[in-house]
């Protein structure tokens, strides 16, 4: 009898040794579980980090410069440019950054003091020319042009105009104000020169350029180099055509509204609308 006892209470112990062992085992099994999902973790937060990092050097390649050629110039602040994506030859109208040079081919104004003499400068330079494109943080105008800094080997020609005296700081619209601020530099020394733009008092002003001042309303002062001769827009008669805007602007057209005499789609290359910008 005693030792059918204690063959019950040893296999009892046994059975309880059993329960403990498997519960270590458990136990051992949650913890390496909970330790696989702690080193994920940290490998997820890599993972995320790396795809900041990606992101950022998509961002900084916003800042390259897009190699382009020069088609034709506008005005002094417009151009018309021709550059290659994905193996193709495309065109766009670019207006430079926060520069504004006096207007030289609005159809609904005479021509300003000192336009002529920024538009010829821009053509001088920049008419067939190889040159780079920096863009800002907002692509286009509400017209859909480019907007940009355009180079002409190492020198910013938005800068050019403004150490000449062609154009005047403006247009400041964040957030493409990058180089707003060396920009005003710039101009002052202009104004202390008083060249072209700023050889007539009160002429270029914050709001805009105010022909009015100057003697005449619309010539150049003596100080500048060429005085501007005032250029009358023709209205084209009802079924006048244009074989290009060469022919257009020789015969005084300019910006041709879709539905107005003298305009044609092969004349609007950009399809805005409006030919012979």
């Amino acid at each position: 009898m005693v030792n059918a006892i204690l063959s019950f209470c040893v296999k009892k112990q046994i059975v309880r040794a059993g329960i403990f062992l498997l519960l270590i085992m458990v136990a051992s099994a949650c913890s390496s579980s909970q330790v696989d999902v702690d080193i994920a973790t940290p490998s997820a937060a890599a993972s995320a980090s790396n795809k900041a990092t990606v992101k950022g050097t998509d961002k900084s390649a916003v800042n390259k410069r897009i190699p382009a050629k020069v088609v034709r110039v506008v005005d002094g602040d417009t151009m018309k440019i021709s550059f290659t994506d994905g193996g193709k030859e495309k065109e766009e109208t670019i207006r430079l950054l926060l520069v504004d040079t006096p207007e030289s081919v609005d159809p609904e104004k005479p021509v300003q003091p000192f336009a002529l003499e920024a538009s010829n400068y821009a053509k001088t330079m920049l008419t067939g020319q190889d040159v780079q494109l920096e863009l800002d943080v907002s692509e286009r105008d509400k017209y859909g042009r480019l907007l940009c800094y355009l180079y002409i080997g190492d020198k910013m020609f938005n800068e050019l105009l403004l150490e000449n005296g062609y154009a005047r700081v403006a247009y400041i619209y964040p957030p493409n104000v990058k180089y707003v601020d060396q920009f005003r530099e710039i101009q002052k020394k202009a104004q202390q020169k008083a060249l072209n733009i700023w050889s007539v008092e009160n002429y270029a002003q914050e709001d805009g350029y105010h022909e009015g001042v100057v003697k005449g309303g619309a010539a150049a002062s003596p100080k500048s180099t060429t005085a501007p001769k005032p250029v009358t827009t023709l209205q084209p008669k009802a079924n006048t055509t244009y074989n290009s805007c060469k022919e257009a602007n020789a015969a005084g057209a300019y910006k041709i509204k879709k539905g107005e005499p003298g305009y044609s789609a092969k004349l609007d290359g950009d399809g805005d609308g409006v030919a012979c910008e």
